[in-house]
């Protein structure tokens, strides 16, 4: 990390002293943090009613993933190419969803170079 030195407003320092030939004022070094008062640091740590919100509806949206997970743990019969076999329809359902994703990502790809 680099730290810029600001120079220091010209004051009664800069009168010869032998500190101001050196470079140095010691009344233009910084003060020590000031302790931040306990009604500031609870107004930080307080979220705002969008987080709040998006939080509620992640916890939402996970409880209701989790039920359809759990509806849809039968056994379902999947036709291949070749053969066909059985599967929890859950799984059937989630590599569906992750296959249609690579494929538009892929896509969206080879759209987005065609156009540069």
């Amino acid at each position: 990390m680099v730290f810029a030195a600001l120079p220091c407003p010209p004051g009664p320092a800069d009168s010869g002293t032998a500190h101001a030939a050196e470079g140095y004022d010691p009344d233009c070094m910084s003060s020590p943090p000031t302790a931040r008062s306990p009604k500031a640091a609870e107004s930080g740590a307080r979220r705002s009613t969008r987080e709040m919100a998006r939080t509620g509806g992640m916890v939402v949206l996970a409880i209701l993933i989790t039920l359809f997970a759990v509806f849809n743990l039968k056994e379902v019969k999947v036709n291949w190419i070749f053969g066909s076999g059985k599967a929890p329809l859950i799984i059937v359902i989630v590599v569906s969803l992750l296959v249609g994703i690579v494929l538009t990502y892929a896509a969206e790809r080879i759209v987005h170079k065609r156009g540069e």
